[in-house]
């Protein structure tokens, strides 16, 4: 499908920063879902505010990276969202389009590993995981369909099975990138945490025991120099050395229920959440050895999330309950809750992780309306912005592209800033 304009797009080529900041991962840099750009967008509608809308050739809830001049998303073809009944045509496909006009340069296609699923719960779909890009390659996780690598080109280089099990809510957890490795929670396909080689694809460590689990890996700078990847799974928080995949330490949470928000970690404190469990929310001292429950504990809090994951930003945490659309801000030292405010109900669910830029923090919920708050520690609501008049499927997280703001539904990709 051909991309629609707006009259501002010949501007937005003219006004990209040659070297704007990529977000190359699922909520960027870290994972950390904050952007130190300027002058992001506070306003915009279906006629308002965008500088270039793309429709997308088919649905998925993955979110858009950006890397150069360059966009990556995936989406899938041949069923249906919701259940069908044959999946011989499904494909899923990696698309690039161009940063500037939001123009697509190419998308490659691959087949599914039959058999899958023949329906995701919720319509969730069947590209749910968001890519992870480095200079040389884009790196794509499709569940029992595989792990692959890709140029920048859109040719495939190597495909690798971590796992062959399904799961009725599908595949979601999104790859990182740690030195040579190419991280991946593969908890629903294997039950385990699984290393790649970058370059070739072949499997360096694999780490077991990550049940319900659904989150990106999370990798930690520990105070000793040594870098901990950690998987909030049920029950527990488990890290392992993210190098060579030993254990290193294991943390009870009281919270039985499976994981879906990513984990979040500064100065070597990990921030983890859950939802529906009246012991909801921790904060662990990473770096320990063996059981750590009685020692590296630092709080634990009853307000949680289930599906989308915290923020942290100038000493406090901040997340929203998908399901109560009640924001929450808590101090990251102690936990307290310093401020818990309902949202607007037309949210419909909020299944997408907040982001964070400019003083600006963006709730989307799953209809296409967003809340955007002041990123402090008093609560103040800035502006409600909506679009597909608000009967959209919104449940990707939005990317920042420099000082604008990338939104993705199941029919189209915005760009939305001056």
């Amino acid at each position: 499908m051909r991309p629609h304009f707006t009259l501002t797009v010949f501007l937005a080529i003219l006004s990209l920063p040659i070297l704007a900041a990529d977000w190359s991962q699922f909520r960027g840099p870290g994972g950390s879902g904050v952007s130190d750009a300027k002058g992001t967008p506070l306003n915009w509608s279906d006629t308002t505010g965008i500088v270039w809308k793309t429709d997308l050739p088919g649905p998925g809830t993955s979110s858009p990276i950006v890397f150069g001049n360059r966009i990556f998303l995936t989406y899938y073809t041949g069923v249906a969202p919701g259940r069908g009944t044959s999946l011989d045509d499904l494909k899923r496909h990696l698309l690039c389009l161009d940063r500037a006009t939001g123009q697509q340069l190419w998308s490659t296609a691959v087949s599914a590993d039959l058999p899958e699923q023949s329906g995701i719960r919720e319509d969730h779909g069947y590209a749910t995981s968001t890519p992870v890009a480095d200079a040389e390659r884009v790196y794509v996780f499709f569940g029992k369909s595989g792990v692959l690598a890709f140029n920048h080109e859109g040719k495939q280089l190597w495909k690798t099975s971590v796992g062959t099990q399904l799961n009725g809510w599908g595949s979601a957890s999104s790859p990182v990138l740690h030195k040579d490795l190419v991280l991946v929670n593969a908890s629903v396909e294997s039950g385990s945490l699984v290393a790649l080689d970058k370059k070739i694809g072949v499997e360096k460590w694999r780490a077991h025991g990550i049940n319900e689990s659904w989150h990106a890996p999370l990798v930690v700078a520990t105070l000793g120099g040594k870098s901990e990847v950690v998987a909030a799974c049920i029950k527990q928080v488990l890290a392992f050395d993210a190098d060579s995949g030993a254990p290193l330490w294991t943390c009870q949470t009281g919270i039985g229920w499976y994981m879906c928000p990513t984990p979040i970690a500064k100065d070597g404190i990990v921030y983890a959440i859950g939802g529906r469990n009246p012991q909801n929310g921790l904060a662990i001292r990473a770096g320990g050895r063996g059981e750590v429950s009685g020692s590296h504990v630092l709080w634990k809090i009853n307000k949680g999330s289930n599906v989308p994951s915290p923020l942290l930003h100038d000493g406090h945490l901040y997340f929203a309950s998908d399901s109560l659309a009640v924001a929450y801000c808590a101090n990251a030292k102690t936990g307290e809750i310093v401020y818990e405010e309902r949202l607007n109900q037309r949210l419909q669910g909020i299944y997408a992780s907040p982001v964070l830029a400019d003083g600006k923090l963006y709730y989307v919920g799953r209809t296409g309306l967003t809340v955007v708050l002041a990123a402090s520690p008093k609560f103040q609501q800035l502006a409600e912005n909506s679009l597909e008049n608000r009967r959209g499927y919104f449940n990707a997280t939005p990317t920042f592209d420099d000082n604008r703001l990338l939104l993705r539904s199941n029919r189209a990709l915005y760009c939305l800033g001056k």
